[in-house]
C-alpha cells in the first residue's frame, strides 16, 4: 500500500459515511452485548430494510461506549442523540418518531435529575472526560479497517516511516512524558531507548510485545480498547517496532476475552491484507508482523517476566529484576513490553506532537519523562457507584471529580466510604482523601497506586477488614509461589484476617500484619508480592479503628462479619406472617401465626434470609 492508496481509501470511507442521512452507533462492547445489543443491531437493520430505509441510515456496531450502567446504548450521529437501556421493541418507535419524524424519543433518552438530556456531550458522565486512548470509541466499527482509515488511521505510521529516523521517534516519545499505563509507570521512551542500547550491545534483534493480560478484579480498560479500536494498538506497535528495530511482535491476551480476541484477529488479518503488516510496509522497506499469544488467565502473568516465561512455554513465574527485559526478555532477546493503553497513545503522540501530549495532565512540558504524569488515564469505575463504566480523564483530576461528577456518586442514598485504586495490590483511600489528584506519584505517596486503572468504590456498608481479606485471598490464589515472602506472607496475612473476622482477633494482630507487610514489600521477588500487602496496610492506616473494634469490642460496624453480629426480631413490628420461619434454612425461627416470632441465636447461621424476606422491617441486625 502506498500513501496515495491510504488517502484514497480514507476518502472512499468518508464518502460512504457521508452518503447516509445518519449513522446509528450501537454499542457492542462486552457489557452491552451481555444485554443483547447484537440483537438490536440485527433488529435495526431488519426494520430499516423492511421500510426501504437501508440506503438512508447506516447501522454501525461499535466498541464500548463507556457508559456501561446504561446499556444497551445507541448514539445517532450527527447530533449525538443518546439513547439508553434499549430493547428490540424500541426500534420501530425510534425509526418512526426520530429518524423519520425528526423528534427524539424522550422516554429513551438519558435523564439527569429528572430532566431529559438528548445529546451525549451534555451528559455529566462524559463532561470531564478527555479521550485520547479511547478517541475512537463509539465512532467506528472495530471490525472494519475502512472505518479506522476514515478517521485518519495509519497516517501517523506513514509520517513516521517516511519522515523520521528511529531515534527521532524515541526522542519524541521520551519528550511526551508518557509513562507505562500497565501499572509500573516507567517512562515508555526510556524503555525503548534502553532496548536499542541492548540491541547495539548484543547484536540480537529485539521483540515488541503488547500486554493485554489485564487480570485485576473489576478491570476492563485494555479489553475495551481492543474491542473498540484494535487498529490504534496495532499502529502503535508498528511505530514502536520501527523505533527499536523489531521485525516480530506479539499480543499476549487472556483467554477470557473472546470478543476482544475476535476483533483483534480480524484487525490483524485486515492490516495484512492492506499491506500494513508483513513485508515492505507502505513500500518503505520496513518489515513487521504480529502474532497473538493467548494467556490461560494467571494474574501473575501480567508481570513482564512472568508473561515472557509463559510465552516461552514455561511456568508463569517472575524472575529477579537485575535481569532487565529490555536486555534479556522474550527468548533472551531485547524486548519492549507495554500494555494496550500505552500502545494506543503512540500514534496520537506522533500525530499531535510530544509537547501537545505533555501539556495534558501534570507532565513536564520541558521533556523530563520522570516528572509528573502526562496525558490521560483510562479507568474502569465499578462498585458502589451510580455510573458504572469506562472513563478516560486527564492526569491530575481529583478522585472526587471522578467519583461524584463523572460517577454520579453513591447510589441508594448511601455515603461514600472508600475507594481502592490500582487493582488487588492497590491501596484503599478514605473520604478525606477524595481531593487527591490522580497521578502516579500522588497515589503512591498516599499508600495506593495507579496500577492498570481499576477503581473500586465502596459505600458506608462496607467492612474494611473484609475488603482486605477479599484481596489477600485473591492474591494468595494468584501468587505463583516462587518466592517465600509472597507465598507465605499472603497465607499469614489471610490467617490473621480470618481470625479477626471470626471474632477471635488478638491484641498485637494489627502490628503483626504490619510487620508481615513490610517484610513482603522489602523481600518479594516481583511487584505482586511487593505490593500485595497494600490493601491490609492502607486499611490499617486509614481505618484502624475498625480493626480495633473487631478485636477489642467484638464489633463490626458495617454489620458484615457473621461472627460479630446477631439477628433479632422486633416484636412490635412482627405481624406473625411466618414468612421468615418458612424461609429459614436451619429452622432457627419459631412462633405462632399472627404472633411475634423469635430467632434462636444458637441455631442462627446469620445468612440474612429472614431480613430479606420480611415485609415489615421486623428483623434487625446488630
Amino acid at each position: 500500500m502506498t500513501i496515495q492508496k491510504l488517502r484514497q481509501m480514507q476518502q472512499m470511507a468518508l464518502d460512504e459515511y457521508g452518503s447516509y442521512s445518519a449513522a446509528l452507533m450501537i454499542c457492542t462492547g462486552t457489557a452491552c452485548v451481555a444485554n443483547r445489543s447484537f440483537d438490536l443491531v440485527e433488529e435495526m437493520r431488519r426494520e430499516l430494510a423492511e421500510r426501504g430505509l437501508s440506503g438512508e441510515f447506516l447501522v454501525v456496531p461499535t466498541g464500548c461506549n463507556g457508559f456501561c450502567a446504561q446499556g444497551p446504548i445507541m448514539v445517532v450521529q450527527p447530533g449525538g442523540v443518546f439513547y439508553e437501556k434499549l430493547t428490540a421493541k424500541d426500534i420501530p418507535e425510534i425509526i418512526e418518531t426520530h429518524l423519520q419524524g425528526g423528534e427524539p424519543v424522550e422516554r429513551l433518552l438519558h435523564h439527569h435529575e429528572g430532566v431529559a438530556v438528548p445529546r451525549m456531550e451534555d451528559i455529566p458522565f462524559f463532561g470531564k472526560q478527555k479521550l485520547l486512548a479511547l478517541r475512537h470509541k463509539g465512532m467506528i466499527n472495530p471490525e472494519k479497517i475502512e472505518d479506522y482509515f476514515r478517521l485518519g488511521g495509519y497516517q501517523a505510521l506513514h509520517a513516521v516511516l517516511t519522515g523520521m529516523e528511529p531515534e527521532d521517534v524515541i526522542r519524541e516519545v521520551i519528550r511526551s512524558g508518557i509513562r507505562g499505563r500497565g501499572g509500573g509507570g516507567f517512562p515508555a521512551g526510556v524503555k525503548w531507548s534502553s532496548c536499542v542500547e541492548a540491541v547495539e550491545k548484543t547484536g540480537q534483534p529485539p521483540y515488541v510485545i503488547c500486554n493485554a493480560d489485564e487480570g485485576d478484579p473489576g478491570a476492563f480498560m485494555d479489553r475495551s480498547i481492543i474491542e473498540a479500536d484494535p487498529h490504534c494498538v496495532i499502529e502503535g506497535m508498528l511505530i514502536g517496532a520501527f523505533a527499536v528495530g523489531a521485525a516480530e511482535g506479539f499480543v499476549y491476551i487472556r483467554k477470557e476475552y473472546p470478543l476482544a480476541l475476535k476483533r483483534l484477529m480480524t484487525a490483524l488479518d485486515q492490516a495484512r491484507e492492506q499491506g500494513l503488516l508483513g513485508g515492505n510496509i507502505l513500500e518503505t522497506g520496513f518489515d513487521f508482523d504480529i502474532t497473538v499469544h493467548r494467556g490461560a488467565g494467571a494474574f501473575v502473568c501480567g508481570e513482564s517476566s512472568a508473561l515472557m516465561a509463559s510465552m516461552s512455554g514455561n511456568p508463569g513465574e517472575p524472575r529477579a529484576k537485575y535481569v532487565r527485559s529490555v536486555e534479556r526478555g522474550y527468548r533472551d532477546r531485547p524486548t519492549v513490553l507495554n500494555n494496550v493503553e500505552t500502545w494506543a497513545n503512540i500514534p496520537l503522540i506522533m500525530e499531535k506532537g510530544a509537547g501537545w501530549f505533555a501539556s495534558i495532565g501534570t507532565g513536564d512540558v520541558s521533556g523530563n519523562p520522570w516528572n509528573g504524569s502526562s496525558g490521560t488515564k483510562v479507568f474502569s469505575l465499578v462498585g458502589d457507584i451510580s455510573n458504572i463504566g469506562l472513563v478516560e480523564v486527564p492526569m491530575g483530576i481529583t478522585l472526587r471529580e471522578i467519583i461524584h461528577d463523572i460517577g454520579g456518586g453513591i447510589p441508594d442514598g448511601r455515603e461514600f466510604k472508600a475507594v481502592q485504586t490500582g487493582g488487588p495490590s492497590g491501596g484503599v483511600l478514605p473520604a478525606d482523601r477524595l481531593d487527591l489528584p490522580v497521578d502516579f506519584d500522588t497515589l503512591a505517596e498516599a499508600g495506593s497506586m495507579m496500577g492498570s486503572g481499576g477503581m473500586v468504590v465502596m459505600d458506608d456498608e462496607t467492612c474494611m477488614v473484609q475488603v482486605a481479606k477479599y484481596f489477600v485471598d485473591f492474591l494468595k490464589d494468584e501468587s505463583c509461589g516462587k518466592c517465600t515472602p509472597c507465598r507465605e506472607g499472603l497465607v499469614a496475612l489471610g490467617t490473621v484476617l480470618e481470625r479477626i473476622i471470626g471474632g477471635e482477633g488478638r491484641q498485637g494482630d494489627i502490628e503483626l500484619m504490619q510487620e508481615y507487610g513490610r517484610s513482603m514489600s522489602e523481600s518479594s521477588l516481583c511487584a505482586l508480592g511487593q505490593t500485595a500487602a497494600n490493601p491490609v496496610l492502607s486499611t490499617i492506616e486509614y481505618f484502624r479503628e475498625e480493626y480495633e473494634e473487631h478485636i477489642g469490642k467484638g464489633k463490626c460496624r458495617a454489620l458484615k462479619c457473621k461472627a460479630l453480629i446477631e439477628y433479632l426480631i422486633i416484636p412490635d413490628n412482627c405481624t406473625g406472617c411466618t414468612l421468615c420461619a418458612r424461609n429459614c434454612p436451619v429452622d432457627a425461627i419459631t412462633g405462632s401465626p399472627k404472633e411475634p416470632h423469635v430467632i434462636d441465636r444458637e441455631k442462627c447461621i446469620r445468612c440474612g434470609v429472614c431480613r430479606e424476606v420480611c415485609n415489615y422491617s421486623a428483623v434487625e441486625v446488630r
